[in-house]
C-alpha cells in the first residue's frame, strides 16, 4: 500500500523501483482530528481501482455522508464500481467480516483499506485483541496476495487517528508499528487563503528508506492539490500559502 498512496502523492506519476503497480509494504496512515486521512484513503482507493486488477475493499465503521473527493476519477463508474464499501459497526463484526473474506465470491482483493481503527481500539484497550486484529488484517491481505500471484499482491494500509502530531506515546502505536513497517505522518499546516485545508505528509516506506514529504492543499470544491514539500525552509513564505500555483490537482 505503501506505494498507492506514494503515486496519489506524486500525482499518479511513477513511485520509484514499486512503481511497476507492486503493494508495497503494509502502511499506517496517522494524523491528528481533522487531517483528511479518509479523503487519502479513498484517493488510493480510486488510484488501486485505476490500475486494472481486482476490486478494492473500504471499511469503515459508518457509511461516508459524501464522496470525500471530487476529482475526475472520483466521478469515474468504472473506477468506482471497484471499490467496495462495507461498514462493520464493532469489533466482532469487523473480526467476522476479516475472518470469512475468504469465502467471497468473485475476484482477489488488490487493496485492503481500514479506516477509523481508533475507534474499533476504543472498544476494548488490550493489547492482546490490538495484535489479534492486526494479524487478521495482515492475514487477509497475504491471502489474497497470494490468490493474486504473479498479477501482484493485495496492498493493506489502516488510518489511526492520534490526539497530537507525532504522538508516540498513543496507546497501541508502538505495537501496531511493528506490525506496519510503513508509516504516513498527517501533519496540520498553515491555512491557506479562504477555506482551504492544507497538510503536510510525511512517507516512510521502511526504516531504511529515506522520508518523503508533499503540501496537501483541499480545496472548497473537494479538489486536491498536491507539490513537494519545500527542502529549503520549513516554513512556508509569508506571502504564498499552500496551494502555490505550482501545484498540480489530483487528476488520477
Amino acid at each position: 500500500m505503501a506505494e498507492a498512496l506514494r503515486r496519489v502523492l506524486s500525482a499518479g506519476r511513477a513511485a520509484g523501483p514499486a512503481g511497476d503497480g507492486a503493494a508495497g509494504p503494509p502502511l499506517l496512515l496517522l494524523g491528528t482530528p481533522r487531517s483528511a486521512q479518509t479523503s487519502l484513503l479513498f484517493a488510493a482507493a480510486l488510484e488501486a481501482a485505476g490500475e486494472g486488477r481486482g476490486p478494492v475493499l473500504f471499511l469503515t465503521r459508518r457509511p461516508l455522508q459524501s464522496l470525500p473527493l471530487n476529482t475526475p476519477a472520483a466521478r469515474n463508474p468504472w473506477r468506482l464500481q471497484k471499490v467496495r464499501f462495507q461498514y462493520p459497526s464493532s469489533v466482532p463484526e469487523l473480526l467476522q467480516l476479516l475472518a470469512s473474506a475468504h469465502e467471497a465470491p468473485g475476484p482477489a482483493l488488490s487493496l485492503l483499506l481500514l479506516d477509523g481503527l481508533e475507534e474499533y481500539l476504543a472498544e476494548d484497550s488490550g493489547i492482546q485483541e490490538a495484535a489479534y486484529l492486526a494479524a487478521l488484517l495482515l492475514d487477509t491481505a497475504a491471502y489474497f496476495s497470494h490468490r493474486l500471484g504473479a498479477s501482484g499482491r493485495c496492498g493493506l494500509v489502516v488510518a489511526l487517528e492520534t490526539q497530537k502530531e507525532a504522538d508516540s506515546d498513543a496507546p497501541h502505536l508502538t505495537l501496531l508499528q511493528r506490525y506496519f513497517p510503513a508509516q504516513c505522518w498527517l501533519q496540520p499546516d498553515t491555512l491557506g487563503s479562504g477555506q482551504q485545508h492544507c497538510l503536510r505528509a510525511s512517507l516512510e516506506s521502511s526504516k531504511l528508506s529515506p522520508r518523503t514529504e508533499w503540501s496537501v492543499t483541499f480545496l472548497p470544491n473537494g479538489e486536491m492539490k498536491i507539490i513537494p514539500w519545500p527542502t529549503q525552509a520549513s516554513e512556508p513564505s509569508p506571502d504564498k500559502n499552500c496551494s502555490s500555483t505550482e501545484s498540480q490537482s489530483l487528476t488520477l
